[in-house]
């Protein structure tokens, strides 16, 4: 493990250059299009939806406010965190190839494993049905939309992203590019409204004697947290394309950098807002507190406020498979999943493999009525892999101090992180220990999946000649091979 990371090039280019010319994933990642990425994949529906978990848990306005920023400044710093690893460790693949180089295979593997079985295809399969329903939405008000037609606009919703990401990574980043800006003209268009409501003296509820007035406790601060820090969830996923990035060692911590500040200014100033055009009780009693501020604020216009958050997803999901299907690759050109899954398109230079099997996974799950339950059991263990990425990075830091890291952070960062991780680990077995445990059973499952497939070498000919032949099936039904490439 030592010589792996002591000889690991932090160059501009990281460890695999592609040649011009070459078959292989090109780096086409520009500063804007990396900050579409963090911002997109952050921002989906939540800020617009659900907001009152924070505030339910905080009990009262000024504890939820707090929490809000404490949670940016937070995820701020796992994500700096991340750019010191995405530099010393310039490779696709984020915090499955950290830990591949820190911990080993098997742990490596297991983080691979529940993100391709269960926490991407179930976040696709939620954030396109929570697309398909806003969408939908002022068609069908005052009635819900029926579910059929909800999940049949779901499916379309992933096929269509799905055949962008194949057909170019420019068409992606700039579908990326455009659902990010929207998303925040909806958050501009909130914070102005509640901005007019406090130039009108409507801060009732941000005064001092009624914003902290409430019932609150360490075990209420401790879950509002918790639902705060999910708020963010997203900010690690520009390191699973590191290695399409132009010039990483500069364009990834700046992206991080801005899109956190951005994000978390965002984020406190339409809490603000939401809270000068409704009451905490009347917030906490919504389904959807941007729908109903907008109710209150916007009038005849309401209706543009579902639109938003279905364009808001619809951004989110692109973001997610653009980023899962270099996770995928980067696993598979480490020998932890299928070599099909290690090509690219000889003509768009892209993943389509992976790009088409986390496509059908996505629809998979969007027949299953279990898809919300999988993703609670599958939250318990993100932690514990993030967590254990950043302590990799303690991990350098004490026991290689020589090697090379072009954004090098102090050490205490790394280390709040890990404790905030532990802290988000502890409340959630606290709270919900079957699904932890449920969580835990899903991840395991992978050892004997990684015992046949990545373990055990001396295959039989018969099985490898099958599996090649499939593999050359698939390749040329997408022509698609692996990518030339030369280390530097």
């Amino acid at each position: 493990m030592g010589s792996d990371l002591e000889d690991s090039p932090a160059s501009a280019d990281g460890t695999r250059a592609v040649r011009e010319g070459s078959v292989g994933l090109k780096r086409k990642v520009t500063l804007i299009n990396a900050i579409g990425l963090i911002v997109g994949n952050i921002i989906g529906s939540g800020i617009f939806i659900s907001p009152k978990g924070v505030l339910q848990d905080a009990g009262n306005v000024g504890v939820a406010l707090i929490i809000w920023a404490i949670s940016g400044v937070i995820s701020a710093i796992g994500a700096l965190c991340y750019a010191d690893l995405g530099t010393a460790i310039p490779r696709s693949g984020g915090d499955y190839s950290y830990i591949l180089d820190i911990f080993g295979p098997l742990p490596a593997f297991l983080r691979l494993w529940v993100e391709l079985i269960i926490v991407r295809p179930c976040t696709h399969a939620v954030i396109a049905l929570t697309f398909a329903f806003y969408i939908l939405y002022p068609v069908y008000t005052p009635c819900a939309p029926p579910n059929s037609v909800v999940a049949l606009l779901a499916a379309l919703c992933i096929c269509l992203l799905t055949f962008v990401n194949c057909a170019s990574v420019r068409g992606a980043t700039r579908v990326q590019d455009i659902f990010m800006a929207t998303k925040l003209l909806a958050l501009v268009i909130i914070v102005i409204f509640g901005m007019i409501q406090l130039g009108k003296g409507e801060v009732l509820h941000l005064s001092p004697d009624l914003a902290w007035r409430g019932s609150t406790n360490v075990g209420g601060i401790s879950l509002a947290l918790y639902s705060g820090l999910w708020a963010f969830a997203g900010w690690a996923d520009l390191t699973f394309v590191t290695e399409e990035i132009r010039d990483p060692s500069r364009n990834v911590p700046r992206s991080i950098v801005i899109s956190m500040t951005l994000v978390t200014i965002v984020y406190l100033l339409t809490n603000v807002a939401y809270f000068t055009g409704m009451t905490p009780q009347e917030m906490l009693e919504s389904d959807a507190v941007a729908v109903t501020f907008g109710l209150r604020l916007l009038g005849a216009a309401w209706w543009i406020i579902p639109i938003f958050v279905a364009f808001s997803t619809f951004g989110a999901v692109n973001g997610s498979m653009f980023a899962s299907a270099r996770l995928y690759f980067v696993g598979a050109r480490e020998g932890h999943l299928p070599d099909i899954l290690a090509m690219v398109n000889v003509h768009q230079s892209t993943p389509v493999p992976s790009l088409v099997l986390g496509g059908i996974l996505s629809l998979i799950m969007l027949c299953t009525t279990d898809v919300y339950v999988l993703i609670n059991y599958a939250s318990f263990v993100y932690w514990i892999f993030i967590g254990m990425a950043i302590l990799g990075l303690v991990i350098i830091h004490f026991k290689f101090p020589n090697m090379e890291r072009p954004v090098k952070m102090p050490v205490v960062l790394p280390i709040v992180f890990v404790l905030a991780c532990l802290f988000i680990v502890v409340v959630s077995i606290w709270v919900a220990p079957i699904e932890c445990l449920a969580g835990a059973g899903i991840t395991l499952t992978g050892v004997p999946v990684y015992l046949f497939g990545v373990y055990w070498q001396s295959k039989p000919k018969w099985l490898t000649d099958k599996l090649d032949a499939c593999t050359v099936f698939c390749q040329k039904i997408m022509s698609c091979c692996r990518e030339e490439h030369h280390k530097e």
